[in-house]
């Protein structure tokens, strides 16, 4: 991830808005011997002499969700469907995601779906569109209720399905240290709201 030379990022929670101005990366490299010092061991020593630049790199990567636009990954469509109009699923799109409470990873699978009307996107697109808000911090739930936001505002489609089964690692790893729970969490609009029988059609594909 490049920083940009005039650095903001923009936040995807209440503050969803909020313009923020990004550190530099020397005062993100700092701030990381901060957390080692901090946690009781000594920056300057063989084994992590390299580990802020590693930490910071690494989260450029985990974190380069800010600096793509999902709305632009659907923006490229296809009118000429045949006159399909029955769901389009993807199943088991990897997610690999930090949670804004611990910053700690969760991991798991989502499963999209959508019904088009007179545009499809190509499948994927999808699932870059849920790379890019995974690569974000925020909870499961928000990460589900934006992806659903994404589809619906840009393809128009007559409705939007979203999954997600996840593992928390801030519960694994720490606190309660609970393993092998996962989190599931839903999102349905349009017909996949009103039509129970579609809405169990998609959960049933979903999971093979």
């Amino acid at each position: 991830m490049t920083t940009p030379s005039t650095p903001a990022l923009v936040s995807v929670n209440d503050a969803r808005d909020t313009v923020v101005t990004r550190p530099s990366r020397d005062e993100a490299l700092k701030a990381v011997r901060t957390l080692l010092a901090w946690a009781g061991d000594n920056p300057d020593r063989e084994g992590l002499k390299d580990t802020p630049k590693r930490v910071v790199d690494a989260y450029a990567e985990w974190f380069d969700g800010y600096d793509a636009d999902p709305a632009k990954e659907l923006s490229r469509t296809f009118e000429d469907v045949q006159g399909y109009d029955d769901m389009v699923l993807l199943r088991d799109i990897e997610v690999e995601s930090h949670c804004e409470h611990h910053m700690a990873p969760f991991l798991g699978k989502a499963y999209v779906a959508y019904i088009p009307t007179e545009k499809v996107v190509g499948i994927s697109k999808l699932a870059r569109v849920v790379e890019i808000f995974s690569r974000r911090l925020q909870t499961q739930e928000t990460l589900t209720q934006l992806i659903a936001e994404a589809i619906e505002s840009n393809l128009q489609p007559a409705g939007v399905a979203i999954m997600i089964d996840a593992e928390h690692q801030c519960m694994t790893t720490r606190g309660v240290h609970h393993r092998h729970v996962s989190t599931i969490t839903t999102r349905f609009t349009g017909v996949f709201k009103t039509d129970e029988a579609l809405k169990d059609r998609f959960l049933k594909l979903a999971k093979g």
